[in-house]
C-alpha cells in the first residue's frame, strides 16, 4: 500500500519477515569545537513551525543542525545545495566527526517520570513497517530534495515495536549499555536529559538481530522521512542501492517504554472564527466554553463523540472557547467514506477534514490554508495573529493507531503526536562513510 501519493515505483519491492537495524558511524558534533551540545541540537523539522523559532536557534550556535535540516538562502532552489555545502564544511573544520568503528546507539530521555530508552541504527527498508498516516507530496519532495542532495539522514524517525516486556535481546543489550560511560549526556532547553551509548560488540549486535527478526513496527513519528526514505530507496534500485536501502530511524519498545500520544491542532489562518462558527449552525452544536486554556481543554477531553474546541486567538491564557460536538448524522453520512472501517470512520480527525474542512468549511488542503501545530498555546496564538480559526483536538489512543495500521489503514494526515521525539543533532548518519 502506497502513502506519500506517489508512484509505486518509489517503494522498495517487497517486505521482509522482520525488522533489521544495522550498524553504522555515526557522525556527531565534537564537543570541544561548539559552545554545548545543548545549543546545536533542534526539535524535529517539523515541530520548528514559525520562522522565529529556527532564528533562536540559528543564534544559539553557528553550529546548529537547524542550518541542515532547514537551511534557507535568499534564492530558495539554492537552499538544499547549501546544506550540502555546510555539511561539507563542517566535517572539514572538525565540528563533525564520523565513529571509527560502525555502531549501533543506545539513546535514553527522561523528563520527570518520562524515561525512553530505544536503538538507533540504519533499519533496512524492506521490513514489516507500518505507517498510519498520509503524507503532503510537497514535503516528501522537499525532504528528498534535501537528502539527495546531501547523502546523509539528519534526523532518526521515531519508530515502536512490542516485545513481551522481559530483559532479553534488544532489551538485554540496551540495559547492559547502561552500566558503560555514555558517548554523551546533555540537558536541552525543553528540560530532556539525553544520554548516547554506542554499542560495537558482534555478540550483542547479534543478539538485537536476532531479537528484530520477528518484530513489525509502527511509524510513531516521521511519516514523511519514511516515504523519502523509500523514493530514494526507488530511484538507487538494484546493485546501486547500498546505505540508501536503509534510513535513520530510533526504534523503541514501546511495552517496556510506553510512548505519549498528544493531539496536533489545526489552525485556519483565512477563516476568522465568526465566519467558522455560523458555517457550523444546523450542522453541530456550539457552545461557549469558558478559559482558561487548560480547563477548555478539560472539558474537550471529558466531551462524548466527536468534539473539537474552536479559538480565535487572544490570550492561551483566557480568551473565548467554543466546543463543537454532536455534527449532524446526514453530514457525515454524506461526507465521510463508507468503504474504511467504523473506527476510522469515528476518528475526530476524519470527520474534521471530511465533514467540516472539505464540506462545511471548504478550506483548501494545502499549506497556505492549514497549518499543523503540536502545542495548542502556539495554535491559538497563531490564530489571533492571523484573524484566523485554532481547531483544537483530542489525542487518539495508540492501541486504535496501531489497530488501524495493521489492518492497512491510514489515518488522516498530522492525527498525533508521538513522543518524546529524539533531539535532533545528537547523532546523524553520512551516507558517504558507508559508501566509501
Amino acid at each position: 500500500m502506497r502513502t506519500d501519493g506517489n508512484d509505486a515505483h518509489d517503494a522498495p519491492a517487497r517486505a521482509t519477515d522482520g525488522l533489521r537495524l544495522l550498524p553504522f558511524r555515526g557522525l556527531r558534533y565534537v564537543p570541544e569545537r561548539v559552545s554545548s551540545l545543548a545549543a546545536v541540537t533542534s526539535p524535529p523539522y517539523d515541530v520548528i513551525v514559525r520562522p522565529d523559532g529556527v532564528l533562536h536557534l540559528e543564534t544559539a550556535d553557528p553550529y546548529n543542525i537547524v542550518r541542515l535540516i532547514l537551511p534557507h538562502t535568499v534564492d530558495p532552489a539554492a537552499r538544499h545545495r547549501k546544506a550540502a555545502d555546510t555539511l561539507h564544511r563542517w566535517r572539514g573544520e572538525g565540528v563533525l566527526a564520523a565513529d571509527g568503528t560502525p555502531a549501533l546507539y543506545v539513546y535514553e530521555q527522561r523528563r520527570g517520570e518520562v524515561l525512553q530508552r530505544g536503538l538507533i541504527g540504519a533499519l533496512r527498508l524492506d521490513g514489516p513497517v507500518l505507517p498510519h498516516e498520509d503524507v503532503v507530496p510537497e514535503i516528501v519532495a522537499d525532504r528528498a530534495a534535501l537528502m539527495r542532495e546531501t547523502a546523509a539522514n539528519f534526523e532518526p524517525l521515531l519508530l515502536a515495536y512490542r516485545s513481551e516486556g522481559t530483559v532479553t535481546g534488544a532489551t538485554a543489550v540496551i540495559e547492559g549499555a547502561l552500566t558503560r560511560a555514555p558517548l554523551l549526556t546533555t540537558t536541552t532547553e525543553d528540560g530532556f536529559a539525553h544520554r548516547l551509548w554506542s554499542v560495537t560488540d558482534p555478540a550483542e549486535i547479534d543478539a538485537v538481530c536476532a531479537d528484530l527478526a520477528s518484530r513489525e513496527a509502527l511509524i510513531a513519528d516521521g511519516h514523511h522521512r519514511w516515504a523519502t526514505y523509500q523514493r530514494l530507496a526507488g530511484e538507487h534500485r538494484g546493485g546501486d542501492a547500498g546505505a540508501w536501502a536503509s534510513g535513520l530511524v530510533l526504534l523503541v519498545d514501546s511495552a517496556r517504554y510506553p510512548l505519549q500520544v498528544r493531539a496536533i491542532h489545526r489552525v485556519l489562518p483565512r477563516l476568522p472564527l465568526g465566519d467558522a462558527l455560523a458555517a457550523l449552525d444546523g450542522v453541530c452544536r456550539v457552545r461557549a466554553v469558558d478559559g482558561p486554556l487548560p480547563a477548555a481543554l478539560e472539558t474537550l477531553a471529558g466531551t462524548p463523540g466527536n468534539a473539537f474546541l474552536l479559538s480565535g486567538g487572544g490570550s492561551a491564557g483566557t480568551g473565548a472557547f467554543h466546543l463543537v460536538d454532536r455534527p449532524d448524522p446526514d453530514l457525515l453520512a454524506r461526507t465521510v467514506r463508507s468503504d474504511r472501517p467504523e473506527t476510522w470512520r469515528r476518528l475526530d480527525a476524519t470527520v474534521l477534514h471530511s465533514a467540516l474542512l472539505d464540506a462545511v468549511w471548504r478550506v483548501p488542503d494545502r499549506p497556505s490554508d492549514i497549518s499543523y501545530l503540536h502545542s495548542a498555546e502556539d495554535a491559538v496564538e497563531q490564530a489571533g495573529q492571523h484573524g484566523g480559526t485554532a481547531v483544537l483536538l483530542r489525542p487518539e489512543r495508540e492501541e486504535t493507531v496501531r489497530q488501524l495500521a495493521g489492518q492497512g489503514v491510514t489515518m488522516p494526515r498530522k492525527s498525533t503526536s508521538f513522543g518524546p521525539k529524539p533531539a535532533t543533532g545528537l547523532v546523524l548518519r553520512d551516507l558517504a562513510d558507508e559508501t566509501g
